[in-house]
């Protein structure tokens, strides 16, 4: 019995965008681009970091824990094959939290097709 030969690699998966650009998908700041992750990152900044963790499909404690979201930010970036550093995601987590979580659950909802 002789094994299949593989003659096509399997593409990216199905996002909301079509391209990867090795971007994120929305600016750091670009609040107005989705009100509802807007509103609840300045009305509850951990709520929406537990919400990202959890759609994310890891546990929503991880939001709590010292690094979570740093290392979240450092698997989504290589999951969606957005350029960066293990050292740019922790600063960026540490300096800019809340904006990060909101651009990181833009960045999913945009991928996913729900913005």
């Amino acid at each position: 019995m002789s094994n299949p030969v593989i003659t096509h690699q399997p593409g990216a998966g199905s996002y909301g965008t079509n391209v990867q650009t090795g971007e994120w998908s929305t600016p750091l700041c670009s609040c107005c681009s989705d009100l509802l992750v807007c509103a609840l990152g300045c009305l509850c900044p951990i709520g929406l970091a537990c919400y990202a963790a959890n759609k994310y499909g890891e546990n929503p404690c991880l939001a709590c824990v010292p690094g979570g979201m740093s290392s979240m930010r450092t698997h989504m970036r290589l999951t969606y094959g957005i350029q960066g550093t293990v050292c740019n995601d922790a600063v960026m987590t540490f300096c800019c939290g809340v904006f990060e979580t909101c651009r990181m659950t833009r960045e999913m909802r945009i991928r996913n097709g729900e913005v």
